[in-house]
Parts: C-alpha cells; structure tokens; sequence
C-alpha cells in the first residue's frame, strides 16, 4: 500500500505543477516540462521563499490543537530518484497521548553544520492540491512530498554548490524546527532547487 501510495502522490503532484524543470523527467514521476537548460520548479503564487522560518496560515479550525515539534516524529519515508533530481516523503507521526492537526505546508531548507546554517533558498510551496486539515490521531501519520533538484545541474557560476549535511524541517506553522541527516548538494546562490507539497494523511514510509 505505501508503494502505491507513494506512486499517486508523485503523479497528483506532476498533474498540477507540471512545471519542475529538471535534466530530465523521471518514469512514474510527475512530468516535466522539457528545457534546453537546468531549470528549477516554476515558483507558484505562494512561497516559503529564503526564509528560514515558515509563515504561519491556519484554517481556524475548532477542535484539536495544532500539533507542536515537540509531539512530532519527524522522519523521511520513501524516496524515487530521476535524471536529475530526487522525491522523498517527509513523515510527521504524533507521539503524545492526545490528537493534533496538521494544516499546510513545512518549511524545508539544506543546511551546513553543525552548528547549522542554511544553503541558499528554502523550499517552495507546490499547490498540488489545496491545504486540507490532517487530524492526527495518537500515533497516526501525515507527510508532504519534497523534490530536490540536483544542483549539479547548474553551472558552477550560477549555482555556486555547497555540500549540505541535513534538512532543516519545521512542521506546518511551527517555529521550532528539526534536523534530518540528509548527504546533497545545495546552491549557495538563489537558484530554486526544492519545492514542497502540503501535509496529506497517511505515511510515505517504507517500512
């Protein structure tokens, strides 16, 4: 089933972005529009831009409160690499003994250390779908799909690449992030490299 999940979350997000230029476009992965130079994912109207932390947007829900750092299990669940690039799902798993919600988007940046600093931009917002409400039951799981363009892609000029040592992820409207070893290359220079989807129910964890 997580299979299959992940193979409908990688075709949903190439349906509505369609845009994440790349060296090429990946079987069974959202399609590309071709270029005849690396491009980054086309930034949508909404982005987290370069800032380190994530702008907060909430439906306003009544009922459970928004799951803090602290009561989350942050961990990267199932990836699919293509000519050039990687999709890799983000899993957010409640550990306290009482339900919370997700609503949005994480904030996701490369970052050098420690002691950390971030590479470049952080992720964009991919509008796959609009942002849902996920109830988070003790135990349960969300995720959010990132893509990360390789970044030798680039020329050495326009990127300027940095070996990163982690991803830096704040859960949807959460101030405090966490630290995910994570070996890849960023862009010093603003060059978009990473796009990020909104938080969906289930887990994209392979095991």
């Amino acid at each position: 089933m997580k299979r299959v999940w992940l193979a409908a979350a990688l075709t949903c997000a190439g349906i509505v972005t369609g845009c994440a230029s790349s060296a090429g476009s990946p079987p069974g992965a959202p399609g590309s529009t071709a270029s005849s130079s690396p491009a980054a994912p086309a930034a949508p109207a909404s982005s987290s831009g370069s800032s380190n932390t994530p702008a907060v947007t909430s439906p306003s829900p009544s009922g459970p409160p928004a799951c803090p750092t602290s009561a989350l299990k942050i961990r990267l669940g199932a990836a699919q690499g293509y000519a050039g690039g990687v999709y890799e799902v983000i899993d957010f798993t409640n550990t306290s003994g009482s339900p919370c919600t997700l609503y949005g988007y994480p904030g996701v940046s490369l970052v050098t250390g420690p002691p950390y600093r971030q590479i470049g931009l952080a992720a964009t917002r991919t509008p796959s779908t609009p942002p849902q409400l996920v109830t988070l039951a003790p135990g349960a799981t969300g995720n959010a799909l990132l893509q990360v363009v390789d970044a030798l892609n680039y020329p050495k000029a326009t990127c300027d690449p940095v070996k990163a040592t982690a991803l830096k992820i704040y859960p949807p409207n959460q101030t405090e992030p966490v630290y995910l070893a994570a070996a890849s290359t960023g862009c010093a220079k603003p060059v978009q490299i990473m796009s990020v989807a909104a938080v969906r129910p289930g887990s994209g964890s392979s095991s």
